[in-house]
This record gives structure tokens, sequence and C-alpha cells, in this order.
């Protein structure tokens, strides 16, 4: 089955929660979320970067909401106008192949809408995806790499980082344009690359009561937890 996961207004911690139950209990199933956010800013950084890093860079941008480590890779993504979503899906390609299909497909939707943009096709030495750099963390939205999406005045707009779990994937991405997160056409485009991508329709359904609460209980033992938030 594949759906469109509806879901209420979560924090940061339940996001990262809500994810990961999904791969527990539906893994062979392919599902699309968009996150739905309560009204606070929120910062998720890579499962593999130092916290000392992250609380610089946190500094750095007089942030002082609520973060958390996310269960995939990349850098600190700011979360506050952003288009935020999740896909779990069966791929056995490597990441850099996923990223350049889905990518490009959301780009492909994009342009069909007007939206300028380009796909980054230039391959960066592996220094270039550390998620630190000189002592700092690596930001997302900083440094753009191989199979980013810019957008037509060169800033990255759309960003993804992946988990594997056996054969299922974990796809988190974050798309940063003015007011994306309550344009419909952004997340249109998204559906319809993914429709695309992985060939197949999204069923609209709701988030189980039972996946909600266990989603929530993981989000205060785990990802609220310092021994997760400082786990590097």
């Amino acid at each position: 089955m594949s759906v469109l996961l509806h879901t209420p207004a979560l924090n940061v911690y339940e996001q990262m929660a809500l994810d990961e139950q999904w791969v527990i209990r539906y893994p062979q199933e392919i599902m699309l979320r968009f996150y739905n956010w309560t009204s606070a800013p929120a910062v998720t950084f890579g499962y593999a970067q130092f916290v000392s890093e992250v609380r610089h860079t946190l500094s750095a941008q007089s942030f002082a909401g609520d973060y958390t480590r996310r269960p995939t890779g990349g850098g600190v993504v700011f979360h506050t106008d952003d288009l935020t979503f999740s896909l779990v899906f069966s791929f056995p390609g490597r990441p850099a192949e996923i990223y350049r299909q889905l990518h490009t497909a959301i780009w492909a939707q994009l342009d069909r809408a007007g939206v300028g943009g380009r796909v980054v096709d230039t391959v960066l030495p592996a220094a270039a995806y550390a998620p630190s750099s000189n002592h700092q963390a690596s930001a997302c939205f900083i440094r753009p790499v191989e199979n980013d999406l810019l957008a037509a005045d060169g800033r990255k707009m759309l960003g993804g980082a992946i988990r594997r779990f056996g054969t299922t994937v974990l796809y988190q991405g974050s798309l940063q344009q003015p007011g994306a997160r309550k344009n419909p056409l952004f997340k249109r485009a998204v559906i319809e690359a993914v429709r695309f991508f992985l060939a197949t329709d999204l069923r609209p359904v709701s988030c189980e009561a039972a996946t909600l609460a266990a989603a929530r209980e993981q989000a205060v033992s785990i990802y609220k937890q310092r021994a997760w938030v400082e786990k590097f």
C-alpha cells in the first residue's frame, strides 16, 4: 500500500519518532508525509554530528528553541517556514541514485509550475559531505552538494538525508522557499514527483492512534533525552 499520511501538529521530537515508528511498523509500505509542525521554530541535525559544534551553530544564529538529532544524516536544518517531509520506501540502489532520481523529479514538477532552479550535478570531494568542517557543524542549507536542488538565485532550495533500515529507506527532506510550508504548489510538486519516482499512487490516510501514541512515547524516551541529543 502507498499512503499520503496526515498527522496532527507535532513537535520536533515527535516528528523524528513518528518517522522511525512508521519504518518499524510498516517497512513494506510506501509513505509520504508532510510534517504538520507546532508553531514554535525547531532545529534538527544529522545523526553523526557533534552536539558541541551544533550548539555553537545555534548560538551563532541566536536560536533558543527545541532541537534534536535526526535518525538520518546530513547537517543542521532550521525548521521555520520550510516544507518538511519524509518518505519511506524500498530501494536497492545507492543513496546518491535516490537523491538524483527523487530531486530531479521534484525539480521537473517545480519547473512545470514556473519555479526556476536546477539540480546540482557537480561531483564534490568527500570532505564536502562531512558532518563538520574546521570544528564547525555543517549546515545543510549553507553549502550545496551534488543532487541538491538550487533556486533560480543560486540558493539551496531542497536537501535531504537518508537512513537505511535493511532494504527500507527513510528519506527526510526540507524544501526552503518563502512561504513553502503554506503554498500548495510545493506540496503538489513533491506528491507528483513521488508518484513518478516510485511509480505509485498515494492514498490519503490519517495516522492511527496507536502509531501516534508510540511516537509520542518514543519522543520522550529517546529523542528528547540527553543520551540521544548528546550521543556524539
